[in-house]
């Protein structure tokens, strides 16, 4: 069985019980880095066997996985922090397990961009995450392009040494709407600023930026229809077991 288990995004306090439990039970442990997980694992009092797993060597170590699991061995995959295979390794993992009729399951817990959407204040009932947008200004901005007219509230993740000029670009690119930067969310100086972009590149995170940020940006606002009907277009809230 390969299980994917999130790890916390900063606070050590929301590594779940169910994750502890997994990772002390399990054959072997895929890590992005090695040396954050063993400070995880040294901390909770988990001594397994790693195997390093990241964007440069997921084509071959991979197969390697693949193989432990086809002996009948249990692999748990982890993240330097958050949801493998949210903007981290795995998805390839998940689609050669698959592909192998494998069995693959998960270990929920946090993810940053979740949190960061909730404390934002903007919409949350339709939303469009991103990831990381490409590092040179011409990329980045043909990147934000593809969603400028998009009414689904956007979700970025960006590093200290580029959130001023993404933050420029998305100003150029959509206008000054409303949108919230979100800054080493559950760690000791957790910070939430709201407002417009132009607002935001204004604010001390960015002119002093360290850490790491959850870009949330308003979707474009559509102006209501004067047909009849239009009250069934408020999308209906999803089931508890899905929030």
């Amino acid at each position: 069985m390969l299980y994917l288990v999130a790890t916390p995004i900063g606070n050590l306090g929301d590594m779940s019980l169910r994750a502890i439990e997994v990772l002390r039970e399990v054959d072997l442990i895929a890590s992005e880095d090695t040396r954050k997980t063993g400070v995880l694992l040294q901390h909770f009092g988990i001594n397994k066997p790693q195997l390093a797993f990241h964007e440069h060597n997921e084509q071959q170590a991979g197969p390697r996985i693949v193989g432990l699991l086809k002996q009948g061995q249990s692999v748990a995959l982890v993240t330097d922090a958050g949801t493998p295979g949210i903007a981290d390794p795995g998805f390839t993992l998940v689609r050669r397990v698959i592909d192998e009729q494998l069995e693959v399951t998960m270990v929920p817990g946090p993810t940053g961009l979740i949190m960061a959407l909730v404390l934002s204040g903007l919409a949350v009932h339709s939303f469009t995450f991103r990831g990381f947008a490409p590092r040179k200004p011409g990329p980045r901005r043909r990147f934000l392009e593809v969603d400028a007219q998009s009414p689904h509230t956007l979700i970025f993740y960006e590093s200290p040494y580029r959130i001023a000029a993404f933050l420029n670009d998305a100003l150029e690119v959509y206008g000054d709407r409303p949108a919230a930067l979100a800054n080493d969310l559950t760690k000791l100086f957790e910070r939430v600023e709201r407002g417009t972009l132009a607002q935001l590149l204004q604010c001390d995170l960015v002119k002093k930026p360290k850490g790491e940020y959850v870009v949330v940006i308003a979707g474009i606002v559509r102006k209501p229809r004067a047909s009849a009907g239009d009250d069934d277009d408020e999308p209906p809230m999803p089931p508890a077991s899905l929030r």
